[in-house]
């Protein structure tokens, strides 16, 4: 039985590698997408349901695109980051009500609607109304320089000659092809998307040239010079460039009236030349995007208003929980494979314990999935006339699957309620599932960003015992490696050349990789900042000063509880101090030039017209430090409107300067 089980993977897997070449480097797909995604559904399936198939090769192990060789790789001068979704009426009133707290000014925001294409994002960088660069959005950070191929699309110009053109300019937007070109190339391509992608990575310019590409502008990256008001002005010079740019683009007033503009389109998009699958909302006025600015992954500014979600009603087989690396108890319902939107869904989140109860969910109903954008798939609701009288409660468990420790609901001292996240109370790695969890999350892209030893792959080596804590990475043995199923000596060697490249890291990424509870990538990014160097974090918690990070604007107590705790395991210690032996732990760069150098502020009080935030960011971009107490370290008191009378006082007796609101815009100039 087994060994036809195993025959039947192995078939199925070569299958799918044929297939995957075919679909993302080849870009001339010979299935569907949903006889393509089928196919992957089957496999992995099959690994779930039979715990000794695996393989590298597996999709539920394989990345699907990387940047090819064929190309030179490029760094974006401006990070070209992806959008935050909004779904329905809520999440654009949540969009707009960060926007103005962030500004902390009551003011009515204007919008730049514009359609979303589903293309191919691309950079064009203009030197002096020349077109210089062409480079593909790659991961954000750092593209594909295709210049060449883009310079073969009759929508680019090579040349602008109006005089406005700053000298130093990039300027954004998809490349796609349109329906009707779509029809004559569709039997070489899988959709127009596809037919794109793969036509910007041809080696040779020509063959890109074959391809009725288009490009459509929208925005800019770097800018030299920015004499532009709102973004609807730019869209507008665009044009006089010679771009093209949508023209469905609109400015509109409210949130009402953008939710108004996105169902009306949503019923003609279907009529349209090329696809689209939302809108994209902007503040208009570029001053305020500039003040808004980023968080670590989107603007601030914009979002993206997708498209009704997709759903389908499915029957609940099993209920598994899983364990995350921060030990909380996720539910994921196992249902029978259906198709939603395109893609097969056989697991769906129930997201808590208390939305199990809420919803009364139970193994064997027959639940309403829904697929929105890449939202994970989620059991909105119930069809109670097709459940059965022999059908129990679910009981969710009160102790930890993996480690058999207690879990618990944690009380939040602020909302006065218990949270809805019940945890293993295990902090260590002698829960293996929290290890295992621990584990993927340092060699995560965000972390320690080691390719090639991907999710399933952890686990492999953790059943192999090759891996149980994070410095055993950098003890594998390839020889064994190379020797396992599905692997060879030049995937082993790849794997080696990834590890060794993950061994230079910085002090930021090196905290966020330890995946301790409340640190994310801003509060390692703090803290880094706080120690400076690996040597410095190191004695900063060998001599208990954890507590000296509450004085730092942006950790609470909260971040400082979750970090005695992490602390206080003598393995995390150990894990701790063995890393920074094989790694190379780059210095936290401090910001050298500014006007605020070296001088430390506080603020007590409300600010006029400028949120805490924004007063943050402004002082940090000219080298000053926040810190969140009343301490001989600290150099201004900035007083708003009622200040704190015991920080005043404070201040005064230590001879701290104080300053107005308007004193320290004066010092900012």
């Amino acid at each position: 039985m087994n060994k036809e089980v195993e025959k039947i993977y192995k078939k199925k897997v070569k299958e799918f590698q044929k297939h995957n070449k075919l679909y993302y480097d080849k870009s001339t797909p010979a299935i569907s997408d949903r006889e393509f995604d089928k196919l992957k559904a089957d496999i992995i399936n099959l690994e779930k349901k039979y715990s000794f198939l695996r393989s590298s090769k597996s999709p539920s192990d394989s990345v699907g695109f990387k940047p090819s060789k064929n190309f030179e790789k490029f760094k974006h001068k401006v990070q070209m980051l992806s959008l935050s979704n909004a779904f329905d009426r809520e999440d654009l009133i949540n969009f707009e009500k960060k926007i103005l707290n962030y500004l902390n000014e009551k003011i009515a925001l204007e919008y730049s609607a514009e359609p979303k294409i589903d293309g191919i994002s691309a950079s064009l960088t203009y030197l002096n109304g020349n077109l210089t660069y062409g480079v593909s959005r790659g991961d954000g950070s750092e593209g594909e320089l295709i210049t060449n191929n883009l310079k073969t699309i009759k929508d680019i110009p090579h040349k602008i000659l109006k005089k406005n053109i700053p000298k130093e300019i990039e300027i954004r937007g998809e490349v796609f092809i349109e329906k009707k070109d779509f029809e004559k190339i569709k039997d070489n391509f899988a959709n127009p998307r596809n037919a794109a992608s793969g036509s910007l990575r041809q080696k040779d310019p020509k063959e890109t040239s074959k391809i009725p590409l288009k490009f459509i502008a929208y925005t800019f990256g770097f800018i030299s010079e920015n004499k532009f008001k709102n973004q609807s002005d730019f869209l507008n010079e665009l044009k006089s460039w010679g771009f093209l740019t949508s023209d469905y683009n609109k400015v509109i007033k409210s949130i009402d009236d953008l939710f108004i503009f996105h169902e009306q389109f949503e019923k003609k998009r279907f009529d349209l030349n090329y696809d689209i699958d939302g809108l994209v909302y902007k503040v208009n006025s570029l001053q305020l995007q500039k003040r808004l600015g980023f968080t670590s992954n989107a603007p601030r500014w914009a979002i993206a208003h997708k498209f009704s979600a997709d759903n389908a009603y499915s029957e609940i087989l099993n209920i598994d929980i899983q364990v995350g690396r921060t030990g909380a108890l996720t539910p994921v319902a196992k249902v029978k494979p259906v198709n939603i939107g395109g893609v097969v869904v056989s697991n769906a989140t129930l997201h808590n314990e208390d939305e199990i109860r809420r919803k009364d969910i139970r193994i064997g109903d027959t639940v309403k999935i829904e697929r929105a954008g890449d939202v994970i798939p989620h059991v909105l609701e119930v069809d109670l006339k097709k459940r059965k009288k022999t059908q129990n409660k679910f009981i969710f468990p009160t102790i930890c699957p993996s480690c058999g420790s207690k879990t618990e609901k944690e009380f939040n001292k602020i909302t006065k309620k218990f949270d809805a996240v019940r945890r293993c109370t295990n902090d260590g790695y002698t829960c293996n599932k929290i290890a295992i969890e621990k584990i993927k999350h340092f060699i995560s892209k965000d972390a320690m960003n080691i390719d090639g030893l991907g999710k399933k792959v952890v686990e492999k080596f953790w059943d192999l015992k090759f891996i149980k804590l994070p410095q055993d990475i950098y003890n594998l043995d390839y020889q064994k490696i190379s020797s396992l199923d599905g692997w060879g000596s030049q995937s082993a060697s790849n794997l080696k050349f990834s590890i060794e490249n993950s061994k230079k890291v910085t002090l930021d990424k090196f905290i966020f990789s330890l995946g301790i509870r409340h640190i994310g990538i801003e509060n390692a990014k703090i803290i880094a900042d706080f120690t400076k160097n690996i040597k410095s974090f190191l004695n900063f918690l060998k001599k208990d000063k954890i507590k000296e990070l509450i004085n730092i604007d942006g950790i609470g107590e909260t971040q400082v509880k979750s970090l005695e705790k992490f602390f206080q395991n003598k393995t995390n210690i150990k894990v701790v101090e063995k890393l920074s032996e094989v790694l190379s732990v780059k210095d936290r760069e401090v910001k050298r030039k500014g006007k605020l150098k070296n001088f430390s502020f506080m603020f007590t009080g409300k600010l006029q017209n400028i949120s805490r935030a924004e007063a943050k960011s402004l002082i940090e971009e000219n080298a000053g430090s926040i810190v969140s107490s009343v301490t001989k370290k600290l150099d201004y008191l900035v007083t708003g409107e009622k200040p704190t009378n015991r920080k005043v006082e404070q201040a005064k007796n230590l001879g701290i300067k104080i300053l107005t609101q308007k004193e320290w815009s004066d010092l900012l100039n």
